[in-house]
């Protein structure tokens, strides 16, 4: 009933500002619907203040709705009106819940005294706090961009005997997706189940001729919230960002590189593209795994979880620790703000980030800020040029107050920087696919591993210094030095940081 009281609300704001601006009626029924259209925006804005958002946010909105007529209404009510007490997703978040609690039965209390002060912060805090727990009997290993993962992911997927679930948000009908793609019919028809998820906004370029002829092989293919069911119960805005791959519970695929030619650097438009995705070896897969068998639980109804095949973990000997996080509507809002506050807060030495978006809310700039009053070596790397007007100069609205309490700030200018990984103290770090920016954050089904004495952060770091020679650093003179046009630039991005 709420859906179609905002849709006739619509109709009746375009029809006002139509017959104010455009129809040939008398002065008084013009002013009589000039009347409507502001009682409606009134209305509205009453509406917004009440949800009792941060005076920011409410302000933003309000010069949304009040300097761009219609426009601003519709792109409140299907952006901006995100029912942050979480109604939309409430059935999902309520079975996800009792899943986890059956699936992950814990034996004994976690000791983490063995751990250093700063991974030890952060421990207790993410075993109180997710619904998932850590693992010891895990095996990563660092893919670095599109040269490493998909030819690895290729062999992987070949290889498997028993079962392929694969979930992407970007997964196109171009070269790279249609030899992905025969590789899983090519499994089905061998007998393997697999099982495809896809984001129905995300993938709006895979064709429905290659989603036909994969179910016409046995691969069981389905949209996750497709276009058709989702601009008017405004489900539309909240996208499935995960990248997973699951084969036979003994490999996992997770990080930033969804599937496309621009994955690999060879889109022309885009150039050299830069990426970190990581593989999963053992008991730490199962949890990625019940990840995407909610999300399919969710979308097509079939429950696996009573199926032991699928959830049975397998051990190997480990060379640290992995304790893999889901966030997004269907967890506790806001949870992956808050873990990247943990970790930021729990640092004593270094902090390292690298992501393409860097739009932070005020709890984590604080830390940030906090953290080099502490002494502690803060960097931050984003690239060049972005893909998006509003991301890219939105994200550099933030350099002034960053740079002035010392953070390190590099411009990545080889290609396009998608990888979203943080670094602390040289042994801890975060992989996966959410940005820092308030869609990861409020919007976007996302999933990360946060790693603790493995191999794979030495990688990292490695990685990261390498990246830091394909780098500038941002002065603090010369940045201050940048004309009134860019200034303006940012200034106006940033009104909209609230949203992207």
């Amino acid at each position: 009933m709420k859906r179609v009281y905002e849709f006739l609300l619509s109709l009746l704001l375009i029809g006002s500002l139509y017959a104010v601006l455009f129809a040939q009626y008398p002065f008084y029924l013009k002013l009589l619907f000039g009347l409507l259209y502001t009682v409606i925006i009134l209305h509205t804005i009453f509406s917004l203040i009440l949800e009792n958002r941060t005076a920011q946010n409410t302000l933003l909105w309000i010069y949304v709705l009040v300097f761009l007529p219609v426009i601003g209404y519709i792109f409140y009510l299907y952006s901006g009106q995100l029912y942050l007490k979480g109604h939309l997703f409430k059935s999902k978040r309520k079975n996800d819940r009792e899943e986890w609690v059956r699936v992950t039965k814990e034996n004994e209390k976690p000791d983490f005294t063995g751990m250093p002060d700063h991974q030890r912060c952060f421990a207790y805090y993410a075993h109180n706090v997710a619904l998932t727990k850590m693992n010891s009997s895990t095996k990563t290993t660092i893919l670095k961009n599109g040269s490493e993962k998909f030819p690895e992911l290729k062999k992987r997927l070949l290889e498997a005997q028993k079962y392929i679930h694969i979930q992407y948000y970007i997964f196109r009908s171009d070269r790279l997706g249609k030899e992905i793609m025969e590789i899983l019919m090519k499994k089905a028809r061998e007998g393997v189940e697999v099982r495809f998820l896809f984001d129905g906004i995300g993938s709006l370029s895979l064709q429905q001729s290659d989603i036909d002829e994969m179910k016409k092989a046995g691969v069981k293919v389905h949209a996750f919230l497709p276009v058709r069911y989702g601009f008017f119960n405004q489900k539309l805005n909240f996208r499935n960002h995960r990248k997973i791959v699951i084969i036979d519970g003994v490999i996992g695929f997770t990080g930033g590189l969804n599937v496309g030619v621009e994955y690999e650097g060879l889109d022309p438009t885009i150039g050299f593209w830069r990426d970190t995705h990581m593989l999963i070896e053992g008991e730490a897969v199962q949890t990625l795994h019940a990840i995407f068998l909610l999300d399919w639980e969710y979308v097509c109804g079939e429950d696996l979880f009573e199926h032991e095949n699928y959830t049975k973990p397998t051990r190997i000997k480990g060379d640290g620790e992995v304790h893999v996080v889901a966030s997004g509507p269907d967890t506790q809002q806001g949870i992956m703000s808050d873990f990247y506050y943990t970790m930021i807060s729990c640092a004593k030495k270094s902090i390292w980030i690298a992501t393409p978006y860097f739009v932070p809310n005020e709890a984590i700039r604080a830390a940030l800020k906090i953290a080099n009053q502490k002494g502690v070596k803060v960097r931050i790397m984003v690239p060049e040029i972005n893909d998006g007007f509003l991301t890219q100069y939105a994200t550099r609205s933030y350099f002034p107050e960053l740079l002035r309490c010392g953070t390190e700030i590099y411009s990545y200018k080889k290609g396009f920087l998608h990888q979203k990984v943080i670094i602390v103290d040289g042994d801890m770090a975060s992989i996966g696919t959410a940005n820092m920016d308030m869609r990861s954050f409020h919007l976007n089904f996302e999933v990360n591993a946060f790693l603790f004495n493995c191999s794979s952060v030495k990688e990292l770091i490695s990685q990261y210094e390498e990246d830091m020679e394909e780098s500038s650093k941002v002065g603090a003179v010369e940045f201050y030095k940048r004309g009134l046009a860019e200034r303006s630039k940012e200034s106006f991005a940033r009104l909209f940081s609230g949203v992207l």
